[in-house]
């Protein structure tokens, strides 16, 4: 069981317990019903305490989090874990799992691999991915523990996506085109008038006569985002063939997650998760004549330097 302490700063002091957890701690309205319902889940110097309390400065407020209930069917899958604590795992998800289990992926999932994973070490936790990527999009996702860091992180991570696309490229820009599901399709989507807002900003890092290497921030996360928006402006993703691209030279779309920053939700300190190129995006680089530095995968202030946009 996770236990959090938080000692009450000055401008606390003569507050309430609520006030501080929601806005101190980041304590989310879910979390909090939670917390009331464990006979010792918040705690003022050892002793329970409603969240009608009134603190003073120096107050020791401890929090019990719940233990999960349900975690997904454990099946022992291939794991690579990228960075791991007591509130966080970063793993490197490979091309191919789906992240959630669905019809026809019921015991393939990254879900069941990773709760395999925490039974081997004798934890049962639920699945809580901060956020999804496709099937055959590999790189960086990071999960949390425990519902406290799970809300504290919603909002808080920056990735950055590498992708090789059809055509040629200079320079950055921005695309910036509603996106929602193509009539007809379940799957499939498009840039629409009608749809949700979506923005995607890309960096070029190189190119050769046929394709291009970009390096790509989101300001949202819409289902396919990158793959739509370089599709609809004739530059699809190398190998992904649901948005016109080819699969002549690698059988997925050439697509990446390789850094992952944020700061922690506990510690507050900042972190930044590389993962890795796979040997299947290196062919692709190679086979097009695209020069990427290997040896930023070592550094992390390196690699984010690099990224910078």
């Amino acid at each position: 069981m996770r236990k959090l302490t938080f000692t009450v700063p000055a401008e606390y002091g003569d507050a309430q317990l609520k006030g501080f957890l929601r806005h101190f701690c980041g304590v989310s309205a879910r979390l909090l019903t939670d917390l009331k319902k464990e006979p010792l889940g918040i705690t003022v110097n050892g002793a329970h305490a409603t969240v009608r309390k009134i603190l003073q400065v120096g107050d020791r407020v401890q929090l019990m989090l719940p233990e999960d209930s349900a975690a997904p069917e454990p099946v022992d899958l291939p794991l690579v874990p990228l960075y791991e604590d007591s509130d966080l795992l970063a793993v490197d998800k490979p091309t191919g799992m789906p992240v959630h289990p669905s019809f026809g992926h019921a015991r393939d999932s990254l879900a069941n691999a990773v709760a395999a994973y925490f039974q081997r070490k004798g934890e049962s936790l639920a699945f809580r991915p901060i956020y999804r990527l496709d099937r055959d999009t590999t790189g960086v996702l990071v999960l949390a523990k425990n519902p406290y860091a799970a809300a504290r992180l919603a909002q808080g991570i920056s990735k950055v996506y590498l992708a090789v696309c059809e055509g040629v490229l200079e320079g950055s820009g921005t695309e910036d085109g509603p996106i929602e599901r193509l009539p007809g399709h379940t799957i499939q989507r498009c840039v629409c008038r009608d749809g949700i807002r979506a923005v995607t900003h890309w960096r070029t890092l190189c190119h050769s006569q046929s394709h291009t290497l970009l390096a790509f921030r989101l300001e949202t996360g819409r289902t396919h985002q990158i793959r739509v928006h370089m599709a609809h402006r004739g530059n699809p993703l190398a190998g992904d063939d649901l948005y016109g691209g080819s699969r002549i030279y690698i059988d997925r779309q050439a697509l990446h997650c390789v850094q992952a920053s944020f700061r922690h939700p506990v510690t507050g300190k900042d972190r930044c998760i590389i993962a890795p190129l796979p040997r299947d995006f290196c062919t692709l680089l190679e086979i097009c004549g695209l020069q990427f530095p290997q040896n930023l995968s070592g550094d992390a202030r390196e690699v984010d330097r690099f990224y910078e946009f």
